[in-house]
Order: C-alpha cells, then structure tokens, then sequence
C-alpha cells in the first residue's frame, strides 16, 4: 500500500472563527505535519494543513471525513496529492 503527501485547505466559516481552536481540533482527528495560514479575502485565511495518509486508511476521503464535522469548517478541498 502506498503512502499519500496531502495538503487540505480547510475554509472557515468566517473571519471571526478561531483558527487556533480550528488547529487543535484538527490535530486532534489527525496526524498533521505541517499548518499555514492563506489570506483569502477581506480578513478571511484558510488553513493549510499538511498530512500523510495511505491507500490503506482510505486514502484523502479519510482524512476529509475526519475534518468535515468540525465545528467552525465551512468546506475542505485538496490543495496537493502526492504518493510517496
């Protein structure tokens, strides 16, 4: 089985929810290697996380199901896909 390289941008609601409460309960569902902050627009910033996976857990949609019932997540996309 292969291991996954994925970035996930994980929007907000909005400008006011609190990105460092949206970390830990990010961290608390996943493995994260990495975060950054992308200004989006008027205030807005999007979370950047950086995580690995494997085809075997079942692969991104694992790791988006895990994060999609966060409070505070409006949507998460996939920024970057690499097998390893």
């Amino acid at each position: 089985m292969g291991k996954i390289a994925v970035i996930l941008r994980v929007m907000p609601e909005d400008a006011e929810t609190d990105l460092e409460a949206l970390r830990n309960s990010i961290e608390e569902r996943i493995d994260v290697n990495d975060f950054k902050e992308d200004e989006v627009a008027f205030g807005l910033k999007a979370l950047l996380v950086s995580t690995m996976t494997t085809d075997e857990e079942g692969g991104t949609d694992y790791v988006e199901n895990q994060l999609e019932d966060i409070e505070g997540v409006q949507s998460i996309s996939i920024e970057s896909f690499n097998k390893v």
